[in-house]
């Protein structure tokens, strides 16, 4: 199996941290050298290990901002 090849290109929050230390973050991640993505998963202390997690572009953000707008929470 290849190595997969990441590189977080913008930090932009912790949603949560676990009592192990892992936080749920949401950041922008180039994944094999591609275009950055919005990224929302698990990350160790050292970010060298993950867990699963979801991508989106930037259209899909966009899409998923005004679903999320419009709920009542």
């Amino acid at each position: 199996m290849p190595e997969l090849k990441f590189e977080i290109t913008k930090k932009i929050g912790v949603l949560s941290e676990s009592a192990k230390g892992w936080t749920k973050e949401i950041n922008m991640v180039s994944w094999n050298d591609r275009d950055p993505k919005f990224d929302i998963r698990e990350w160790d202390p050292e970010h060298k290990k993950m867990a699963k997690g979801v991508t989106f572009t930037a259209e899909e953000t966009k899409k998923l901002r005004e679903y999320l707008n419009s709920l009542e929470i």
